[in-house]
Protein backbone atom coordinates (compact mmCIF):
# COMPACT_ATOMS: atom_id res chain seq x y z
CA UNK A 1 0.00 0.00 0.00
CA UNK A 2 1.42 3.14 -1.14
CA UNK A 3 1.40 6.02 1.16
CA UNK A 4 0.73 9.66 -0.61
CA UNK A 5 2.62 12.39 1.33
CA UNK A 6 0.40 15.15 1.33
CA UNK A 7 2.30 18.27 -0.06
CA UNK A 8 2.87 20.70 2.67
CA UNK A 9 1.55 24.33 1.95
CA UNK A 10 3.81 27.05 2.87
CA UNK A 11 2.23 30.15 3.57
CA UNK A 12 3.87 33.24 1.61
CA UNK A 13 2.84 37.27 1.66
CA UNK A 14 2.59 38.62 -1.86
CA UNK A 15 5.10 41.20 -2.49
CA UNK A 16 4.79 42.61 -5.89
CA UNK A 17 2.58 45.08 -4.93
CA UNK A 18 5.12 46.16 -2.07
CA UNK A 19 6.94 48.84 -3.84
CA UNK A 20 3.50 50.66 -4.27
CA UNK A 21 2.63 50.45 -0.93
CA UNK A 22 5.66 51.70 0.18
CA UNK A 23 5.42 54.56 -2.13
CA UNK A 24 1.47 55.73 -1.51
CA UNK A 25 2.50 55.43 2.26
CA UNK A 26 5.48 57.62 1.60
CA UNK A 27 3.30 59.93 -0.66
CA UNK A 28 0.75 60.56 1.93
CA UNK A 29 3.45 61.62 4.63
CA UNK A 30 4.92 63.99 2.44
CA UNK A 31 1.67 65.58 2.18
CA UNK A 32 0.24 65.72 5.38
CA UNK A 33 3.41 66.25 7.39
CA UNK A 34 4.17 69.99 7.69
CA UNK A 35 7.84 71.88 7.92
CA UNK A 36 9.24 74.36 10.51
CA UNK A 37 10.46 77.11 9.00
CA UNK A 38 13.09 79.72 10.83
CA UNK A 39 11.39 82.60 10.06
CA UNK A 40 15.03 85.02 10.91
CA UNK A 41 14.69 88.49 11.55
CA UNK A 42 11.40 89.93 11.38
CA UNK A 43 12.12 93.78 10.05
CA UNK A 44 9.17 95.85 8.39
CA UNK A 45 10.56 97.55 4.93
CA UNK A 46 9.32 100.83 3.78
CA UNK A 47 7.42 100.88 0.78
CA UNK A 48 8.75 102.95 -2.32
CA UNK A 49 8.70 106.09 -0.90
CA UNK A 50 10.31 110.05 -2.17
CA UNK A 51 12.96 110.48 -0.19
CA UNK A 52 12.66 112.55 3.20
CA UNK A 53 14.92 115.03 5.01
CA UNK A 54 15.78 114.38 8.31
CA UNK A 55 16.98 116.14 11.15
CA UNK A 56 20.29 115.55 12.25
CA UNK A 57 19.21 115.74 15.78
CA UNK A 58 16.80 112.66 14.70
CA UNK A 59 19.49 110.69 13.77
CA UNK A 60 21.57 108.17 15.82
CA UNK A 61 24.42 106.39 14.73
CA UNK A 62 25.73 103.07 15.59
CA UNK A 63 28.75 102.00 13.90
CA UNK A 64 30.05 98.47 13.80
CA UNK A 65 33.38 97.55 13.62
CA UNK A 66 35.48 94.40 12.26
CA UNK A 67 36.49 93.83 15.34
CA UNK A 68 33.31 93.90 17.47
CA UNK A 69 33.74 97.52 18.74
CA UNK A 70 30.55 99.86 18.99
CA UNK A 71 30.18 103.58 18.46
CA UNK A 72 27.00 104.51 19.42
CA UNK A 73 27.36 108.59 18.32
CA UNK A 74 30.69 108.70 18.53
CA UNK A 75 30.99 106.91 21.81
CA UNK A 76 32.53 103.70 22.16
CA UNK A 77 30.10 101.47 24.53
CA UNK A 78 29.85 97.77 25.09
CA UNK A 79 26.99 96.12 23.37
CA UNK A 80 24.81 95.33 26.50
CA UNK A 81 24.57 99.34 27.29
CA UNK A 82 22.88 99.98 24.30
CA UNK A 83 19.51 98.81 25.60
CA UNK A 84 19.99 101.61 28.18
CA UNK A 85 21.24 104.49 25.84
CA UNK A 86 18.50 103.55 23.39
CA UNK A 87 15.80 103.82 26.17
CA UNK A 88 17.38 107.29 27.00
CA UNK A 89 17.34 108.67 23.82
CA UNK A 90 13.56 107.14 23.23
CA UNK A 91 12.22 109.24 26.67
CA UNK A 92 14.09 112.51 25.22
CA UNK A 93 12.81 112.14 21.58
CA UNK A 94 10.19 110.08 20.58
CA UNK A 95 11.17 110.63 16.77
CA UNK A 96 14.81 109.03 17.41
CA UNK A 97 16.23 107.30 14.28
CA UNK A 98 18.78 104.64 15.01
CA UNK A 99 20.97 103.80 11.95
CA UNK A 100 22.96 101.07 12.08
CA UNK A 101 25.74 100.47 9.95
CA UNK A 102 28.58 97.61 10.15
CA UNK A 103 31.76 97.50 7.99
CA UNK A 104 31.62 94.42 5.63
CA UNK A 105 34.06 92.09 8.00
CA UNK A 106 31.89 92.69 10.71
CA UNK A 107 30.62 89.19 12.35
CA UNK A 108 27.25 88.32 11.62
CA UNK A 109 27.22 87.42 16.01
CA UNK A 110 27.45 90.92 17.06
CA UNK A 111 25.43 92.34 13.99
CA UNK A 112 22.44 90.60 15.33
CA UNK A 113 23.58 91.40 19.33
CA UNK A 114 23.31 95.40 18.15
CA UNK A 115 20.23 94.71 16.37
CA UNK A 116 18.34 92.38 19.52
CA UNK A 117 19.55 95.56 21.90
CA UNK A 118 17.75 98.09 19.90
CA UNK A 119 15.02 95.95 19.34
CA UNK A 120 14.74 95.17 23.54
CA UNK A 121 15.51 99.17 23.95
CA UNK A 122 11.92 99.98 22.63
CA UNK A 123 13.51 101.00 19.08
CA UNK A 124 11.22 100.82 16.33
CA UNK A 125 12.54 103.58 13.59
CA UNK A 126 15.90 101.27 12.69
CA UNK A 127 17.85 101.77 9.38
CA UNK A 128 19.95 99.31 8.02
CA UNK A 129 23.04 101.34 6.12
CA UNK A 130 24.74 99.31 3.63
CA UNK A 131 27.88 98.09 5.24
CA UNK A 132 31.40 99.71 3.82
CA UNK A 133 33.46 97.79 1.21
Amino acid sequence: MLVDKKKKREAEVPTSSLADIAFLILIFFLISSTMNVDKGVTLTLPGIEQEKKIKQKNISNILISAEGNVMFDEELVDIPVIREIVREKLLANENQIFSLKPVAETEYDVYIRVLDQLKQGGAKKISLAEPDF
